[in-house]
């Protein structure tokens, strides 16, 4: 018997308040296969401050992990959503990541069990903002984190991760220059909440890597979402 494959939904999320006249925004449902059987884990992945859910380490990071049997989320944020180039202030983000949240578990009989939230620049700020206050989430992961202004290290901004009580893997980019990986690392020794860093060699802040360096988009998306399952597997066995 051939298995079903993953299968990947356009979906609507409804907001609890009208942004730019948007009172839904789009997201993309990754629904692996034999789902809702097995542990039952969802991702949620927001996008960065300059692109939307089509960006493409999101794309490649959510089909990678539906395909490695993940319920998986990706999805606009109302800027974005409306055609805006100026992101959301970030009460109507916290709005519509919990929107996104709340998305997965509208079927009581395949909602998840376990929920990890994230994104990349501001979605993962978003997150970690989120995961902060009142949603429960078995842990969080970031990529490109935005720790200081581009090139300046000493401009660095970490009260955020301060906050966080989660379990959280940073998914960094050795090229990025909105995240000093020295800076980065004496961060996180402040930080009360188990942390993993995972550099990805090569990559920029859009984990976009020069041809000189022999790597591929593929390569680079194979890591960071091995790297993810390891560590969500991790998580899950340390809290089991």
């Amino acid at each position: 018997m051939v298995e079903p494959s993953a299968k990947y939904e356009e979906v609507k999320i409804p907001l609890s308040e009208t942004i730019h006249g948007v009172e839904e925004v789009s997201g993309v449902l990754g629904v692996p296969r034999w789902w809702p059987t097995g542990s039952r884990v969802s991702v949620v992945i927001g996008h960065g401050a300059n692109q939307d859910m089509n960006d493409p380490a999101i794309e490649a990071v959510h089909r990678e992990l539906t395909e490695k049997r993940y319920l998986t989320l990706r999805f606009n944020f109302p800027w974005a959503e409306a055609g805006k180039r100026k992101p959301d202030d970030m009460p109507a983000l916290r709005r519509t990541m919990r929107a996104a949240v709340n998305a997965l578990g509208r079927d009581p009989t395949a909602a998840p069990a376990h929920l990890f939230l994230g994104g990349k620049g501001l979605g993962g700020q978003v997150a970690a903002d989120l995961a902060s206050s009142r949603v429960r989430v078995d842990g969080l992961f970031l990529m490109a984190y935005p720790l200081h202004p581009s090139g300046k290290p000493e401009e660095a901004q970490p009260e955020q991760l301060f906050r966080i009580v989660s379990p959280a893997l940073f998914l960094q980019g050795d090229r990025d220059k909105t995240c000093d990986l020295d800076k980065l690392r004496q961060t996180l020794v402040r930080v009360g909440a188990p942390t993993v860093l995972q550099v990805i060699q090569e990559a920029d802040h859009n984990f976009k890597v020069l041809k000189k360096s022999g790597r591929t988009p593929e390569d680079v998306a194979e890591q960071m979402s091995s790297s993810l399952e390891d560590w969500i597997q991790s998580v899950l066995g340390a809290t089991g």
